[in-house]
């Protein structure tokens, strides 16, 4: 037990990597930088937010190493938290594209967005994501998933991103913990007292067998520090959310008459050789979907009627020289748990191809297409079938296509006319320059729904809502999620089922002045810079922002 890494705190973890006499901390504890959203709930905050960033050398090359403490609220991501790791990463390029070579290593212990921050979370993890993928063209960004909390939720898409991922066999890695997929579909659909369940489905054995993570060492700091060097010298990268047509490819050669198991997938996975996978463009189908406010918005846009396409849940279009792109429900998908219109296996792949594909034909081209995202997701697929294979890697992959085409020079803009819930908003929506939303109550925004928040927090749902009167962070509407700043515009007067001729217009209207108002912007700084995020909604961003720009 003296040597072994899951036992250690995260500075611990971090100062064991490093070089002796190397390492020093940004933004620590005697910074004081501790959540503002905590203590109105009644929770003992922590002086660091349970983050630890540390610089300082590994084998004598420069690092950057963020450590996520998952003793403190299971390692959740909050503004606070989340504003470290993203501010810290955005040095680490500005080093690396000025010529001062420092990789970053991330250690994940952590259960994705902390709920009770639960949309700075889901903002603060794409900002992660986006980070990253701009990292990666100068340098591998190295994970390790030591254990004990593992890598889940938002943190696990981001993970998925990562290029070489290190863990040990005490660790699990899936985008939704069991205990969410039994209240969101059942016990019969996965038993979250299942412990050998759990393991065979999201351990990182299982997921290195799968390709899912890259390397599983012994719990030791002495082989987790040789396999770190050893990537810092050797430079590899999985390109995990690149394959994106090999995925779909597989999918389609599921047989989804039975439960998966294990030795069935990694026969499949074996055996399928790369293809090339396309997703057709929308076309009017003779069959009407299910009806829902994604698919009403995205036909009255493109001006096609009952729109369908080779995966019936994912539609695009071109219309005026823009890519629009939805995914709306099937009620009769092979995949039951996205038959709502949540993003699952298929949606996750099939939206990256075809985004990957608009960047590469535009790829030499000055001006490149605007991508209009329609946005109208419940949420990801909660479900046993997409956990074993790696729904969070689906995902992954298109939110990586969509932050790859708007650091590419496409404008990205998102509408929202419905519901942007979770890993589903992550992957489609949140790496947009852009946000549009419609002033409509019966729009929701947040990580989780109110039955498995108050689960995973152990709360009662009425103390849950109370607790979303103090913090709008927490709240599912769109008028307290505009408090956060992140918002380009709250179009009011159109209701989400009001697409109209007239309102169909309005909306054009507002996203061409978006697209217009870029000018050349590839980031995802707007969200800091609204006159609510710099009054109120990203206060604490900034000012860690700040902090850790002065200290780097």
């Amino acid at each position: 037990m003296k040597n072994s890494f899951v036992e250690l705190h995260a500075r611990e973890r971090a100062l064991s990597l490093l070089d002796d006499g190397t390492s020093r901390e940004l933004v620590g504890p005697l910074d004081n930088m501790i959540s503002p959203h905590l203590e109105p709930q009644g929770i003992v905050p922590e002086s660091d937010d349970g983050i630890v960033l540390m610089k300082g050398k590994i084998s004598g090359k420069n690092v950057l190493i963020i450590s996520i403490e998952g003793k403190f609220q299971g390692g959740g991501i909050g503004e606070v938290s989340g504003a470290k790791i993203v501010a810290a990463l955005e040095k680490a390029l500005e080093d690396n594209r000025n010529g001062q070579t420092i990789y970053p290593i991330i250690m994940l212990d952590t259960g994705g967005v902390r709920l009770q921050e639960a949309n700075y979370g889901l903002l603060s993890i794409s900002e992660i994501q986006n980070a990253v993928i701009a990292l990666k063209k100068f340098v591998p960004v190295i994970g390790i998933v030591p254990g004990r909390v593992g890598s889940f939720g938002g943190m696990s898409i981001t993970a998925s991103i990562l290029s070489y991922l290190i863990s040990t066999n005490k660790a699990r890695i899936g985008l939704n913990g069991p205990e969410v997929i039994e209240q969101e579909a059942g016990v019969r659909e996965f038993d979250s007292s299942d412990k050998n369940l759990i393991w065979n489905t999201l351990g990182t054995n299982q997921r290195l067998a799968t390709g899912l993570v890259d390397e599983v060492v012994e719990d030791s700091i002495d082989d987790i520090k040789k396999s770190v060097i050893n990537e810092i010298n050797t430079k590899k990268d999985a390109h995990r959310t690149e394959h994106v047509d090999f995925y779909l490819s597989l999918l389609d050669q599921l047989d989804l008459t039975k439960k998966l198991d294990i030795p069935t997938y990694d026969k499949l996975y074996k055996s399928v050789k790369e293809t090339k996978h396309e997703v057709p463009a929308a076309t009017e189908g003779t069959k009407e979907g299910t009806k829902s406010r994604g698919r009403l918005w995205f036909e009255k846009l493109t001006g096609i009627k009952n729109a369908t396409s080779t995966v019936s849940t994912v539609l695009h279009a071109e219309k005026d020289g823009k890519e629009y792109i939805a995914i709306v429900p099937d009620a009769d998908n092979a995949f039951p748990r996205v038959r709502n219109g949540e993003v699952g296996l298929q949606e996750g792949y099939a939206v990256a191809s075809v985004v990957n594909k608009i960047v590469a034909d535009d790829k030499d081209k000055t001006t490149k297409r605007p991508i209009i995202i329609v946005d109208d997701v419940p949420s990801q697929a909660y479900g046993y079938q997409e956990e074993l294979i790696g729904i969070h890697a689906a995902l992954g992959s298109s939110a990586a296509a969509y932050a790859k085409a708007r650091q590419a020079g496409h404008p990205v803009i998102s509408f929202i006319p419905g519901d942007a819930v979770s890993g589903g908003f992550l992957a489609h929506g949140l790496q947009s320059n852009r946000l549009i939303a419609l002033d409509d109550d019966s729009i929701t925004i947040q990580a989780m729904s109110k039955a498995s928040a108050a689960r995973i927090t152990q709360r009662t749902i009425a103390e849950l809502e109370e607790a979303t009167k103090h913090v709008p962070a927490m709240a599912y509407d769109i008028d307290n999620y505009e408090k956060l700043g992140a918002l380009y515009k709250l179009v009011k007067g159109i209701g989400s089922w009001e697409a109209t001729d007239e309102n169909v217009a309005k909306i054009n209207e507002i996203i061409d002045e978006a697209i217009a108002g870029l000018n050349g912007d590839t980031t995802l700084h707007f969200r800091y810079e609204t006159p609510i995020a710099v009054a109120s909604g990203r206060k604490a961003t900034l000012q860690v922002r700040k902090l850790v720009a002065e200290q780097w």
